[in-house]
């Protein structure tokens, strides 16, 4: 359940032509890890640019810091991660804190 405060991990991905199918592939096992292996994780969404197919923005909610800062210092997180980011020209990660919800 979504509450004020609450951790989101985000990226903005830009993916080289021709690589999105494997991307979101690569992106989804990556995230489907975290919900299993990361203590705090509650879920993740990867969302396309309408008017750009090769721009995409992920979300992932997390219970609190400490579980997100767990995640990323697992041995495997890099290797993960990585996997992504080699299909991409541009990785920009945010952190953010969740301000204001309607309808969650």
């Amino acid at each position: 359940m979504s509450k004020m405060g609450q951790p989101y991990t985000s990226g903005r991905w830009g993916v080289r032509a021709g690589m999105q199918d494997e991307f979101v592939s690569r992106w989804t096992e990556f995230t489907e890890w975290a919900l299993v292996s990361a203590s705090g994780a509650e879920h993740f969404v990867l969302i396309r640019d309408a008017e750009d197919p090769l721009r995409f923005t992920s979300f992932g909610a997390w219970e609190d810091k400490a579980s997100v800062d767990a995640w990323r210092s697992s041995p495997e997180f890099a290797e993960r991660l990585g996997r992504c980011r080699e299909l991409c020209d541009e990785f920009v990660p945010t952190d953010s804190i969740l301000t204001a919800a309607v309808g969650i």
